[in-house]
This record gives structure tokens, C-alpha cells and sequence, in this order.
């Protein structure tokens, strides 16, 4: 006889997703917003006019430069010492300015942090009360469970020493005072 075994396979297919490359990814389905819309249209002639002014500046310079070299080689003597106490006198200018923007901006993250953390202190302040308290109880409660051992283990070691002595003075054969003599453990209760 033989055994047929028929096998049924399971075959589970998972739909993978489909990689849409280009601008779609970079911007949801409905399109640009109307502020990233406002900000291209904004942004293109005021960074296009920037960067044409720069561009003029620097080829006035360049020009500048060309016509005063000959002026330059004349006057060297002069203008190298001027030129380097100027330069000194703009890094001082420029550093002093970059120095008072920091000490501003500071202050303004300062007063800024500030102004957040007071709106929160509040909610804080609570919490760690509420977890003080928590933490006093169970504080407390340790300290109770922490008495009441000691006072067993006082009370044990009462009834042990009581029960020894009464047994040596009963083996010995005699019968006196110490018969009735008990040793005590006085323990403070909480």
C-alpha cells in the first residue's frame, strides 16, 4: 500500500510599493502649499536682485583696483601702514559688533527659555510635590516594617533567653532565685 500524501501549497503575495522618484516625493499629493508658493514667488526677485547687486560690487571693485594700482605702487610707503591700521581698526569694528550680537542673541534665548520654563513651573512644581510625598510614605512605611522586625527579633530573643535560663537552673537541680529572673529586652516602639 501506498501512502499518498497530497500537499497543498500557500503562496502570499505582498504588494511591494512603488518608488515615485522626482519632485512628487518632496511635496505631498495636493500640490505646494500657499506659503511655499508666497515664498518662491517672494524669495526669487529678492535673491536674484542680492545677488546682481553683489555681482556689481564686486566689479566696481575690480575696476577700483585696476585704476588705483599705479597709486598704490607710488604711495606704498604710506598706504601700507594706513592700510594695515585701518584693517586693525575693522577687526576691531567687526569683532566688537560680533561680540555685542552674540551677548544679544544670548539674552534673548535667555529671557526666551525663561519664559517657557515659567509657563511649566507650575505643573513641576506639583509633580515633584506629589512624588515627595509618595516617597515620604513610603519612607514611613519602611521604617514601621523596619520597627516591627526589630521588636520580633527583640521579642524572640526575650522568650529565648527566658526559656535558657529556666532550663540551666532546672538541669543543675536546684531551685532558687534565679529561677524567677528573666532576661529583658527593652526596644523603643515607633
Amino acid at each position: 500500500m501506498a501512502d499518498v500524501r497530497t500537499h497543498s501549497h500557500q503562496l502570499q503575495v505582498h504588494p511591494q510599493p512603488q518608488h515615485e522618484g522626482g519632485i512628487k516625493v518632496l511635496y505631498p499629493q495636493s500640490g505646494p502649499s500657499s506659503t511655499q508658493v508666497l515664498a518662491v514667488f517672494v524669495g526669487v526677485p529678492v535673491g536674484g536682485t542680492l545677488l546682481t547687486i553683489a555681482g556689481l560690487t564686486l566689479a566696481g571693485s575690480v575696476i577700483g583696483l585696476m585704476l588705483a594700482f599705479p597709486l598704490f605702487l607710488i604711495f606704498s610707503p604710506v598706504i601700507v601702514p594706513a592700510a594695515f591700521v585701518i584693517g586693525l581698526a575693522m577687526t576691531g569694528f567687526l569683532a566688537s559688533g560680533a561680540i555685542g550680537l552674540t551677548g544679544l542673541s544670548s539674552m534673548s534665548w535667555v529671557l526666551n527659555y525663561i519664559r517657557r520654563a515659567g509657563e511649566h513651573i507650575p505643573e513641576e512644581l506639583e509633580e515633584a510635590k506629589q512624588r515627595l510625598a509618595d516617597m515620604a510614605e513610603y519612607v514611613g512605611q519602611r521604617t514601621k516594617d523596619a520597627g516591627q522586625t526589630i521588636e520580633d527579633k527583640a521579642h524572640d530573643v526575650r522568650e529565648t533567653k527566658t526559656f535558657d535560663v529556666r532550663d540551666r537552673d532546672t538541669t543543675k537541680g536546684t531551685h532558687n532565685v534565679r529561677d524567677t529572673k528573666t532576661h529583658e529586652v527593652r526596644v523603643a516602639s515607633t
